[in-house]
């Protein structure tokens, strides 16, 4: 393995999956810089979609995987039968979107995957916050029936009185019965200054109201509060958003500006972002040593290290649990081996490759596994996870009884749950260590325990 390359790209990890009227997916990615504004590396430049011949694409995207795949044994098989594989064949756009798509399955790889234009755009727009619709954060209940989660406050949705616990039973007066949440959700969303009709039913009532759709704010702190006993509580919801890291850093000093004695940081579910955003928040917490270190196709080693900006060095306590992957674990495993927090929860996902984002030049575009990431440990903990100091495991029955992650309540009966209600035994544990931790590193136990021994003649 080579070692210490100089590099010129910024490499990020993206996860998301956001509740807020998004699409689920999973990856863990670089921003090709050919497309990315020269000032701001996370947003991609704004172009006119235009026609492309389909044999021109399909060789933009067998080139992009010759050049940057992070495998460069290509699954075991010549990449270069696949350069002429379609020759003569390609005829439409959609003839070029099948072909790549079969070339880059035969990776066996599923982050390495083709996003037609919309679904590009969608990433642009996580990445910017930029999101359109009507704020509504829905779910999926038993009945298949879907059901407002919960409205986003100051939204068209809050603002027409929406409530937790309404089912949506039309948009546009069509029918969503038998719909999955993701055709739903699509239908709601839309451009800016645009309306659309929504349908719902609230126990016996029902009644249509018409919203027009503006942008939403997307946040990555979902809750930041002060807990019983002093202890500062974050739920950091997603890496995504280019802000972020903002909204931490002003959470992290608003909530020390009340005197806490330490941190819970909740990154459960928490899918990932960019790898920037998991920097510059492990940043936060560490003075020195390797934050992340990344390897790419040709073996090349590079390291990511503490730059000393610190905005807290109170005790700290990690929750993790399955659905905590990509940039959650890069700052989970960045906090525990560098000694700075202990892990509560559950083993975390596993992702632990990295992609890059590359616009194809009719607006599609592929995400490209370009290198592989270790924690500061020299760690790989692809497909493996972060098994956390203190394991606590979740059963189907304690969710079924709310004693799992505060705001998931699989019943959708308790829309009114709260960090502070003393059900989530994950969050009950990390403040149980976190306190050991406040007595272990507090003045007068550190002062008790250096002090030498005395003794009465």
């Amino acid at each position: 393995m080579r070692t210490n390359r100089p590099v010129n790209k910024v490499i990020f990890s993206i996860s998301a999956s956001l509740a807020v009227l998004l699409a689920s997916w999973l990856g863990t990615f670089l921003i090709n810089p050919a497309f990315a504004e020269p000032k701001t590396p996370a947003t991609f430049i704004q172009t006119d979609k235009i026609s492309v011949p389909p044999p021109v694409l399909y060789r933009q995207a067998w080139k992009l995987i010759k050049d940057s795949y992070y495998d460069q044994k290509f699954a075991g098989q010549d990449w270069a039968r696949w350069e002429h594989h379609y020759d003569g064949k390609l005829k439409s756009g959609d003839d070029a979107c099948k072909a790549i798509e079969t070339m880059l399955a035969s990776l066996g790889d599923p982050y390495t995957r083709f996003l037609n234009r919309d679904a590009f755009d969608e990433e642009k727009s996580q990445i910017e916050a930029h999101l359109f619709g009507v704020g509504m954060q829905l779910g999926m209940n038993k009945e298949q029936r879907v059901v407002v989660i919960a409205p986003i406050e100051g939204t068209p949705a809050y603002n027409a009185n929406i409530m937790p616990g309404d089912e949506i039973t039309e948009v546009d007066n069509k029918p969503v019965k038998g719909q999955s949440l993701d055709q739903v959700v699509k239908q709601i969303r839309g451009p800016i200054n645009t309306k659309v009709i929504i349908s719902i039913a609230r126990g016996t009532e029902k009644k249509k109201i018409t919203l027009t759709r503006a942008e939403i704010p997307i946040k990555a702190v979902a809750n930041a509060t002060v807990m019983p006993g002093g202890i500062g509580y974050i739920r950091l919801d997603t890496f995504i958003s280019s802000k972020a890291n903002e909204e931490m850093r002003e959470s992290i000093k608003r909530l020390a500006g009340q005197n806490i004695k330490g941190f819970v940081l909740d990154l459960r579910n928490n899918p990932g972002g960019l790898l920037s955003n998991a920097i510059d928040i492990a940043n936060m917490f560490i003075d020195t040593g390797v934050i992340v270190s990344t390897i790419d196709a040709d073996g090349y080693k590079t390291s990511q290290m503490a730059n000393a900006t610190t905005v807290s060095k109170l005790p700290l306590v990690v929750l993790i649990n399955p659905g905590s992957a990509s940039a959650s674990e890069i700052l989970s495993g960045a906090l525990r081996d560098n000694g700075r927090a202990k892990l509560v929860g559950q083993k975390s996902f596993g992702k632990g490759l990295v992609q890059a984002i590359n616009r194809l030049d009719d607006g599609s575009g592929i995400n490209v596994t370009i290198a592989r990431y270790l924690t500061p440990n020299d760690t790989d903990i692809n497909k493996l996870g972060i098994v956390p100091d203190f394991e606590i495991t979740l059963k189907e029955d304690d969710y079924k009884q709310g004693k799992g992650p505060w705001w998931i309540d699989p019943t959708f009966s308790n829309f009114k749950r709260a960090p502070t209600d003393g059900k989530d035994v994950q969050l009950l544990k990390a403040v149980e260590v976190l306190n050991k931790e406040i007595v272990a590193n507090s003045p007068a136990t550190i002062l008790k325990s250096s002090s030498p021994a005395t003794y009465k003649n």
